[in-house]
Order: structure tokens, then C-alpha cells, then sequence
């Protein structure tokens, strides 16, 4: 191997202009970094391993750089590029201190065209797609923030290249999922399975049969992109010019010298904002690191709730700016907590004054809106029932037909309370199927899952809506037989999405438990997150009744709880200092090398439903080899991980009914 150099990858350059202090901290073992495994689990669960492949086998006759030592790559990419006509993947090319890997470089006389994968969807019918369309009425053209990290990119690729063969003619191009373009072939995902090399590395590999003329019409979609990279390559950053800026930044990251911290509101999601567990395990704080220096916090400091983690709060930045920090210099003028227009419950402003009230004062007791939510549950139809969907949205097709990111639902559970206040786990479903389109099936069995009675249907956030409506579409485009009885259906218990060109809203339209939440309940010790995985923990850390009730393998029991993947099992149980621990944590890995909270990391509150762990599983059942054996286990895990996040809403109604009813016998 030869001497590690280092250079400003377009990885770095990345993180660099996210923020440059970053690129002090990024790649040292000694600073802990929650995102360490995310992009992988990224690639894995939308399928961008099989992507840069595929777009390999549209681009035939290319050779691949395999070496993964820098040095070695550049000489043998140099060798290559000496030859009238080639193609390249993952050429290695430096230029000064700067080093990319193009994924695929063609090169004709002295025109070369980069040409950057990516596993994002493109509409090639949009106008205009990569710009802010605000801005373009006004004349000026303005790179959409959605697609400016894509684009600086391949900009950054494009000025090394540019600046390692200056005579050269340059030209930039993205390859992306097309999503006007339906697969004509079944199974493509299959034709690139996902292995590991000697060096640890997941990669995509194809079968070596597969032919371009094999893969029917291509799902991939070549975009030009010069004037973009024209318009990047103009514009100012930090009131400097494209190649200033790049050389700031490779400077300091050759010279590994830390760039002044700028602290704000993007802080609260910075990977090195390490909870106490890794800083216990010896690992540092990049985010302390970067307060200390801004704004000269101490160590006790960090103990303080900061203003950057009110909830949904767009004024943090301004109030940092002028040195306040911490939520007990919040005055209740900084928020204005107004009522909730004509509607019941908190406005998102008092929601907000609630949280900093709960987090300055002691006694951090919960808000719980008796009278608001006792209207609410009067509203609701006995037998309760309380569902959860997997799905994912991978960028290549599983089959003819379908489109990239098409939604896949491919497991569900649903618990059911009864008026007699019994609790069973009710049904479920899975697709364990390789390559099968799931979604007819899953809709037919939920469908008949639900269509016993007319009790209250319940969902967490908008995920499922969002999917049901999502297969409606698709069955509106379908030859099922049903297809009209599952529309109606499906239009039952929904309501339209609001950029629907049909508008409904069904009779049984589904409660969101999340929005009764965000109304009539806050838990301080959700720092403010709606997400079920972190109200769950809150609420049974402070619910004596749910305590009391099932620390007793009470679930899964005989003549108790009925439970279709657990035995005999107690929800409760405490660590060494007698916190509650989290019931997610309770449950095995559902891969040996992943855990659970691992996998969720790729997922941020309000995406996805918090899917990542089931998506990543899904992925690696449909794109991976496994043995029968390995498929029963994954497939068991998933169904357990799935039917706790239906019983996490059971306890959660289960408290408030509690919490309810003991409020109106003290008053009686």
C-alpha cells in the first residue's frame, strides 16, 4: 500500500461545506460520530449499491479501477487515459491536493464526460428541475437546495478534472432514477446481488450474463448538467470564488487545522452531537468542541437545555446570533404562544412554551390535557384498532411495470383493544418473497383485517395514509379484478394527500395518534421529538400503571395478552439504577452486525415512520444471498420489531385512558 496523502475527497468537500469545522473532526477515531454507518445503510435500503452497477452495464465495455489505494489508482487511471477511446469506472484523478473517484469517466480524442451516480429519483418532464422556481420568476437562476449537493458534486469532480487536464474538454452529466421510465423486465433488482470483498466492503455485483439488452428500457437517466456546474463555478461562496472556496477548504483539511466554528440551529442535527454513553466510552464531542469555542460554554454548560432544541422553532437562529443560548434566557415574547386557530388542543407555539417551562423549571412533570383528550377519546369506536406499516422505496424496479421509487408496503401488524379492555395482537403480514410486488396482496389483507367492524382505526403520523393513497394509485393503473372494491375501500379509511388531484375523506378516515399527541400531550423527556420512539420510553418511564402491569410476562401469555411473536414476555424491565429500559432495546438484532438502533439512524423524525431498521432488513432479504434458515430468522425479528410499534400506541392509549379515568374519580 502506499502513503495515505491527505487529499479533499468530494466526500470531504461534502462535509466541508455543510460545515467546515467538520472536516477538523471527520475520519479521527477519537471523535464519536452517529453517522458513521449511514450512508451504507442509505444505499443498502434504497438499493444505490445495485444503481452504480447497473449504470456500469449501460455504459458496457468499461474498465474498473478495483484498487482502493489512492496513489496506485491514480497511475493506473493515468495509463488508462492515454489510450485514444475508454471508459472508466471509478477513475481516480488528483489535481493539487484535491482527489476524486469518477464513477463513470468516458473519454473520446481529448472530450472526457463525468458522470456521477445517483440513487435519487428525476422527472425529466419537469421544467427547469434544478431550480429554486421562486427565484426563476424573478429572473434569476438559483440552484434548488434539494439538488445543490448533488450538483456541487459533480462540480468539484469537474474543476479537479479540469485542473489535472486542462487541455481536455470537460463535460458533466448526473445519472439518475428516471421516474417517468417503467422496468419492461422482471427481476432487476436480482441481476446485481450485494456481497462483501475481502476488505469488508458491501458492494453490488452483477450477474456476469447480464447484457445491456437484457435490462429492457433503462430505468437510468442521463441529465447534462454544464450549465449548472457554468453557474456554480460563477457564484460566490463565503465571498469567495468556486476554486477559492475548494483551496480554503483543502487547505485546512491537508494542514488539519480546525475552521472558526459558526454555531446555529443546524448544530441540533450535527453527527458529532454524542449522547453520554460514547462520551463515557472515551469518545469526543465535536459539537462541545465547536461551543466551547464559539461561545465559550464550560463543561457544565452542555447540561443546560440550548435554544436550538425547542421543538419546530424557526427563531433559533436569530437569538443565538445575539449570544443566548440556553432556553431559561427564553422570555414567553421570544415564542408568542398563541391558541390553536378553531381547533382543540396546543398550538405549535404554546407546545413550544410548554417545552421550555418543562425544561427550566424542577419537577419536569409531563402536560397532559385531560378534558381535550377525554373529548377525543369519547369521539372513538370500541374495537380500537392499532396499525403499522414497513415499505420501502428502492430506485431500481423489482418488476415490469413498475416505476423507480414506486412505495412497497411490505409487512404490517395490527393490535386490537377491546371494550372490555382485553388487548390482542390481531393480525399481521409480511412479503418474504424475492422480487414479488407485495402491495395488492397487503392491501387485500389488511382490508380483510379491518372490515370486522367499524371501530376506530389508528396510525402514527401520516406514513400510512400516505402509502394507502400511494397504492390506490396504483391500483387506479392496475388490471386487478378488485382493483374498484380495494379503491373504495382504501378511500374508506383515508383522506386525500393535499397534492391529490381527487379529493376525499372517508367515513373511517384513520386517527392520527401522533397529532393527538402534538395536541393534548408533552413528556420533557422527549427533549421535544414526537417520535414513538422516544414518547414510548418517556411515558413508561413515569406510568406507575404501566410499570406495575407489565413487568409480569403478562404478554403472549395464556389467557392474557395474546401475542403472535412473543412468549410469556415482561415489557418492563430495569436497569442497574433502576431507569426503565427502552423496550426496543429489549428485543435481539435482527442482523448480527446491525443493531436496531444502528439501522434506525437512517431515518429522521417524520420520514419513513422511523422505518429504517425494517427497510434495511428488507433490502438485504431482497438483495443479498440467504439461506432459508437466515430468511425465517430476519423475517421472525421484523415481525416483532413491527408488532411492538403497534402495541408502543396500545400503552400509550392505555396511559392516557389510565391517567383519564383516575383524574374523574378523584373528582367524583
Amino acid at each position: 500500500m502506499g502513503t495515505m496523502h491527505r487529499y479533499l475527497t468530494k466526500t470531504r468537500f461534502k462535509v466541508g461545506h455543510e460545515c467546515p469545522t467538520k472536516l477538523y473532526f471527520y475520519g479521527k477515531p477519537e471523535f464519536g460520530n452517529n453517522n458513521s454507518d449511514s450512508a451504507f445503510l442509505h444505499a443498502l435500503a434504497e438499493g444505490g449499491f445495485q444503481v452504480g452497477e447497473l449504470a456500469k452495464v449501460y455504459h458496457e465495455g468499461g474498465i474498473q479501477i478495483e484498487t482502493l489505494d489512492s496513489e496506485e489508482a491514480i497511475k493506473e487511471t493515468a495509463k488508462h487515459l492515454k489510450r485514444k477511446s475508454v471508459i472508466l469506472y471509478e477513475a481516480a484523478i488528483k489535481f493539487q491536493d484535491l482527489f476524486v473517484r469518477v464513477d463513470v469517466l468516458r473519454k473520446t480524442d481529448d472530450v472526457v464526460e463525468l458522470i456521477e451516480v445517483k440513487a435519487k429519483s428525476f422527472d425529466p418532464t419537469e421544467e427547469d428541475p434544478f431550480y429554486n422556481k421562486r427565484e426563476l420568476k424573478k429572473g434569476i437562476k438559483k440552484i434548488h437546495s434539494e439538488w445543490e449537493p448533488y450538483l456541487l458534486d459533480i462540480a468539484f469532480q469537474t474543476h479537479v478534472v479540469r485542473g489535472a487536464f486542462p487541455k481536455w474538454k470537460i463535460t458533466s452529466a448526473l445519472m439518475l432514477a428516471d421516474k417517468s421510465s417503467e422496468a419492461t423486465v422482471d427481476g432487476l433488482n436480482q441481476l446485481f446481488s450485494l456481497e462483501t470483498d475481502s476488505t469488508g466492503r458491501t458492494r453490488a455485483v452483477a450477474n456476469p450474463k447480464v447484457k445491456k439488452t437484457d435490462l429492457g428500457v433503462q430505468v437510468l437517466t442521463r441529465v447534462g448538467v454544464d450549465e449548472e456546474v457554468r453557474l456554480i463555478f460563477g457564484q460566490e461562496f463565503d465571498g469567495k470564488s468556486f476554486s477559492e472556496y475548494i483551496s480554503c477548504l483543502s487547505a485546512a483539511f491537508t494542514q488539519d487545522k480546525m475552521i472558526a466554528p459558526l454555531v446555529g440551529s443546524r448544530c441540533k442535527s450535527c453527527e458529532y452531537r454524542i449522547d453520554n454513553l460514547k462520551k463515557q466510552s472515551g469518545l469526543k464531542s465535536g459539537f462541545e468542541t465547536c461551543w466551547s469555542h464559539a461561545a465559550k460554554f464550560s463543561t457544565k454548560d452542555f447540561e443546560r437545555p440550548l435554544v436550538l432544541d425547542v421543538w419546530n422553532f424557526r427563531k433559533s437562529d436569530n437569538i443565538i446570533k445575539n449570544g443566548r443560548y440556553f432556553m431559561d434566557s427564553l422570555e414567553e415574547g421570544d415564542i408568542e404562544p398563541r391558541p390553536r386557530p378553531g381547533d382543540a388542543g396546543l398550538s405549535n407555539t404554546e407546545r413550544q412554551w410548554i417545552q421550555i417551562t418543562a425544561a427550566t423549571k424542577e419537577g419536569k412533570r409531563p402536560y397532559l390535557d385531560h378534558a381535550g383528550l377525554s373529548a377525543e377519546i369519547l369521539g372513538w369506536t370500541f374495537p380500537l384498532h392499532f396499525i403499522d406499516f414497513e415499505t420501502t422505496m428502492v430506485a431500481i424496479p423489482f418488476n415490469k411495470g413498475r416505476k423507480p421509487y414506486e412505495q412497497i408496503a411490505f409487512q404490517f401488524s395490527h393490535h386490537v383493544f377491546n371494550a372490555d379492555g382485553t388487548i390482542e395482537h390481531k393480525t399481521e403480514y409480511i412479503n418474504r418473497e424475492q422480487g414479488k410486488f407485495p402491495n395488492f396482496e397487503f392491501v387485500r389483507a389488511l382490508r380483510l383485517a379491518l372490515s370486522n367492524d367499524s371501530g376506530t382505526i389508528f396510525r402514527y403520523a401520516a406514513h400510512e395514509n400516505t402509502v394507502l393513497t400511494q397504492i390506490r394509485h396504483q391500483l387506479k393503473n392496475s388490471s386487478e379484478l378488485d382493483r374498484q372494491e380495494l379503491i373504495e375501500w382504501i378511500e374508506s379509511i383515508t383522506k386525500s394527500c393535499d397534492d391529490s388531484i381527487d379529493k376525499w375523506e372517508g367515513k373511517r378516515n384513520m386517527v392520527d395518534l401522533c397529532d393527538i399527541i402534538k395536541r393534548y400531550y408533552y413528556h420533557p423527556e422527549t427533549h421535544g421529538s414526537n417520535s414513538i420512539k422516544k414518547v414510548l420510553p418517556a411515558i413508561l418511564g413515569t406510568s406507575e400503571f404501566l410499570q406495575n402491569k407489565y413487568s409480569h410476562p403478562i404478554y403472549g401469555a395464556t389467557n392474557s395478552i395474546q401475542s403472535k411473536n412473543f412468549q410469556d414476555w415482561s415489557w418492563i424491565k430495569k436497569d442497574a439504577k433502576g431507569v426503565v429500559i427502552d423496550p426496543y432495546k429489549l428485543l435481539p438484532p435482527i442482523f448480527s452486525d446491525l443493531d436496531l438502533e444502528t439501522m434506525d439512524s437512517l431515518i429522521t423524525e417524520g420520514s419513513l415512520a422511523d422505518g429504517g431498521a425494517a427497510m434495511t432488513a428488507y433490502a438485504r432479504m431482497q438483495f443479498t444471498q440467504m439461506s432459508e434458515a437466515e430468511r425465517n430468522r430476519v423475517s421472525k425479528a421484523l415481525l416483532r420489531y413491527c408488532e411492538l410499534d403497534t402495541f408502543a400506541m396500545v400503552m400509550i392509549y392505555e396511559y392516557w385512558r389510565f391517567e383519564i379515568e383516575s383524574r374523574q374519580r378523584k373528582a367524583a
